[in-house]
C-alpha cells in the first residue's frame, strides 16, 4: 500500500479532498511521482467524475469499487468516463466488488450522517 485517504472536503473546506484524491495525492508523495503508473485504488463507493478524470491524469492502472452510485458515479453507472475512447489512457474498471455488503453499509452511514 502506497497512499491511503477518506473523505475530507468538509473537515478540509476543500471540495476536492475526496478518498480517492487523498489516497492518490498520498501514493504520489509516497512513490516520488504524479503519475501511478502500475498502482490499483480500491474505494467503497464508485469514483465521481472529478475522481474518475483524476486517475485517468495520474495514469492509474486499476480501479476496483464495491457499490455503484446511482447518482454521481463516473465508472459505467451514470457516467463512462473511465472507458471514454477519446482518452490517451485507459483505467481498468472493476465494479460491484462485495456491492451487496458495501450498499447498505454505504446508506446506513450516510443517513446516520444526515440524522435521517
Amino acid at each position: 500500500m502506497v497512499g491511503e485517504g477518506w473523505n475530507r472536503n468538509i473537515r478540509e473546506h476543500d471540495p476536492s479532498a475526496h478518498a480517492e484524491i487523498v489516497a492518490m495525492r498520498k501514493a504520489g508523495q509516497a512513490l516520488g511521482n504524479h503519475r501511478l503508473v502500475g498502482c490499483t485504488l480500491y474505494v467503497t463507493l464508485e469514483p465521481c467524475a472529478m475522481c474518475a478524470m483524476a486517475m485517468v491524469h495520474a495514469r492509474l492502472k486499476r480501479v476496483v469499487f464495491a457499490a455503484y452510485d446511482p447518482k454521481t458515479g463516473a465508472a459505467g453507472s451514470v457516467f463512462d468516463l473511465l472507458a471514454d475512447p477519446r482518452h490517451n489512457h485507459h483505467v481498468e474498471v472493476c465494479g460491484g466488488v462485495l456491492a451487496d455488503l458495501a450498499g447498505p453499509m454505504l446508506t446506513a452511514y450516510f443517513r446516520a450522517k444526515r440524522g435521517r
